[in-house]
């Protein structure tokens, strides 16, 4: 990712929510907010404008005044505290952002020469907060605001970015999905308990919550689940994946490889007692 701030908006009274805390809502058995700071894991300084809560990364904290006043108001804040030439400006509640479509709006403002990357969703729509920018022309509009309106509070976004020279990309039609309703959290739920994706929201829940980064291959510890479970017994898949983590574990510093040695040592021995039992 290139190196950019980000300042995440995870305030607002949530009214369509009846009032929940929406940042702190589950999805996937995540908070929608550490969702959103998991797809920013490589930014320098994470900058959440809003109530203080336990995060998955160390962020800085930052908030509107007055308290609730809007996005405008929000980002200005946001912005008092960002150190680099550009920053990336997301909303809170986006279960199914990922790393990639951060580093695509950073890297084509990076390659480019507009003020800023919006995102748009599958109807066009502009997304602010999905959203790259400058951040000198970024703090220039939200200045000018001020001085015209006397107050950013209650203003929209639109008459923030009308003004700055933009281009917009697609990012994918879930890229930008926010959670507004209970509807829209429901469908986010539905969503991820698919059968196409419910393995890799796991893993990377179970990651999160251990504390672990480190990227495996999955394919070859599910197939070493299977071999361990044909060739010795069911339960063996279980105990056998175990003990290949915590092999690789004490192994120390070799990262997906030691897990991919330990497994196709693993492997290799359930290969052989699956041979034994077909010559008796």
């Amino acid at each position: 990712m290139t190196r950019c701030d980000v300042v995440v908006l995870a305030g607002g009274s949530a009214k369509r929510l009846g009032g929940v805390d929406k940042p702190g809502v589950s999805v996937g058995g995540r908070a929608l907010l550490d969702r959103v700071l998991a797809a920013c894991r490589q930014a320098p300084r994470v900058v959440v404008v809003g109530g203080r809560r336990p995060t998955v990364r160390p962020v800085v904290w930052a908030r509107e005044e007055p308290p609730g006043g809007g996005p405008v108001a929000a980002l200005a804040a946001g912005l008092r505290q960002v150190e680099t030439d550009t920053v990336l400006v997301l909303s809170g509640d986006l279960p199914f952002l990922e790393e990639g479509s951060v580093r695509k709006l950073t890297e084509a403002l990076r390659d480019g020469t507009a003020e800023g990357v919006l995102s748009v969703d599958a109807e066009g729509r502009d997304q602010p907060l999905v959203a790259a920018y400058r951040t000198e022309p970024l703090r220039r509009e939200v200045a000018l605001l001020a001085t015209e309106y006397g107050s950013l509070s209650g203003l929209p976004l639109r008459l923030l970015t009308q003004e700055l020279d933009l281009v917009r990309i697609p990012l994918g039609p879930l890229a930008s999905f926010d959670c507004d309703t209970w509807e829209d959290i429901s469908t986010a739920r539905a969503r991820i308990r698919e059968h196409g994706n419910v393995l890799d929201e796991w893993i990377t829940a179970v990651k999160a919550e251990l504390g672990i980064e480190l990227d495996v291959d999955t394919g070859v510890l599910l197939d070493l689940a299977r071999d361990a479970a044909h060739g010795v017994a069911r339960p063996a898949a279980p105990l056998t994946t175990f003990l290949v983590g915590y092999a690789a574990a004490k192994a120390g510093g070799d990262g997906p490889e030691a897990v991919a040695e330990a497994a196709r040592k693993a492997a290799a021995l359930a290969d052989r007692w699956a041979k034994e039992a077909g010559e008796e």
